[in-house]
């Protein structure tokens, strides 16, 4: 697996030695283009060109090959003038899962293609991995490639629960190039057109009222073969990397103390004294310091990323959020009493992204449901976990070696 900062065909720019160095930098950036006078675009494409966008890329990709850490440096300066940002939480799928894995496997014309735009959030990212018949078992997908006599590619099948689908410019696509290969060796990474014919997004209702989610189908879709990511046969080596980053970006979430879901459950306690009970007090209490040591942990995690790319820590940092979002959003219903069955807004809306904190506790409570699920369920990351972290026999299995044609579907 190609480092992120060493990526083949993209020499490393030398690093700025201090973090002095970077705040001067910074600074240069904001007085030569003042946020206030500023147009917002024109301010974040100085900021890529300055190599500020992520530090640790490449020099010419929005980075200077300085270590990932010192990015937190940039990030202070900008917010303490007041500078935007790439509204983040919009591209997230984009930046946490495509960026990554195109900068460890893309070819120089594909990095300098789709990194620019993608971080400046000109062009949105999907993900099309999961499938109705291959959810848990993603390397069982039957989604079809098949080249032309011209070297490109047709593809045909049907994705499943892709976020931001509506949205989206570009995907990220697994699909089977070769059903006489095993599950896992038969698989190729393509960047998908979404603009293209034969591409059609349905929106999936969730419990939430909302569709957030979505299907696609794919019809006779056309992929040029520049638009291949690694070798054939090679998606499967490619996904995983988009996978353990997607894990870390779900799980690892830069929080401040008492951020995200316990910050409302503690809002809730303090703001309804008349409906505390001792139970209720002990139960936020072990859940208060067990989301302050998810964050810390997560906080590790990021600096162990500094030093390269994501491992299968991610994977249990992702397993702690699902169960500890289920466990206080079901505590802050509780806390609300007859109000925390309240929510008010059941109209079926198609939403960029998924806000958490600025719903009613009935939405947080439904919609957290949905994080044991995506992101890899939390089955599939318990065997992950006990394999790779914990050095466990793997489970048997009976068809790994076995031509994709020949499994029982």
């Amino acid at each position: 697996m190609t480092d992120p900062g060493t990526s083949a065909g993209t020499a490393p720019a030398a690093a700025p030695a201090t973090a002095a160095e970077l705040r001067a930098r910074t600074r240069n950036l904001l007085a030569a283009h003042p946020p206030a006078h500023t147009a917002r675009t024109d301010f974040l494409r100085a900021r890529f060109d300055a190599g500020l966008a992520w530090v640790h890329y490449p020099e010419g990709l929005g980075g200077l090959g300085a270590p990932r850490a010192l990015q937190a440096v940039v990030d202070a300066e900008l917010e303490a003038a007041g500078a935007p940002d790439n509204d983040p939480r919009r591209i997230g799928i984009g930046l946490g899962m495509a960026a990554p894995t195109i900068l460890a496997y893309g070819t120089p014309e594909q990095k300098s293609r789709f990194l620019r735009p993608l971080w400046l959030g000109e062009e949105v990212w999907c993900q099309l991995f999961s499938e109705p018949g291959a959810g848990s078992d993603l390397a069982a997908l039957g989604t079809r490639a098949v080249r032309d006599d011209q070297g490109d590619w047709t593809v045909t099948g049907q994705k499943v629960w892709t976020s931001s689908a509506h949205t989206a410019r570009w995907a990220i696509l697994i699909a089977r190039t070769d059903p006489d290969l095993p599950k896992h060796q038969g698989i190729t990474y393509f960047l998908c057109d979404m603009t293209e014919p034969g591409v059609e997004v349905r929106p999936l209702r969730q419990i939430t009222g909302e569709a957030e989610f979505n299907e696609v189908f794919l019809t006779g879709v056309r992929i040029p073969d520049t638009h291949r990511l690694g070798a054939v046969g090679q998606g499967w080596e490619v996904a995983r990397t988009t996978l353990m980053n997607e894990r870390v970006s779900i799980g690892g979430m830069r929080l401040p103390r008492e951020g995200g879901m316990i910050g409302k459950a503690a809002e809730a306690w303090r703001s309804r004294p008349e409906l505390r009970t001792h139970d209720l007090h002990q139960r936020l209490l072990t859940l208060w310091v067990e989301a302050e040591v998810a964050r810390l942990t997560g906080e590790r995690l990021r600096q162990q990323l500094a030093a390269g790319q994501p491992g299968p820590e991610g994977s249990g940092l992702k397993l702690t959020f699902a169960r500890l979002n289920q466990q206080i959003s079901a505590l802050e219903v509780e806390l609300l009493g007859e109000d925390g069955l309240l929510y008010e807004d059941w109209t079926m809306r198609r939403p960029e992204l998924v806000d958490f904190t600025g719903r009613d506790a009935g939405y947080r409570y439904l919609r957290a449901k949905g994080n044991s699920i995506e992101g890899g369920t939390s089955e599939v990351l318990l065997n992950i976990v006990a394999q790779r972290v914990l050095g466990l026999p793997a489970e048997p299995r009976d068809d790994k070696d076995l031509p994709w044609k020949d499994l029982a579907r």
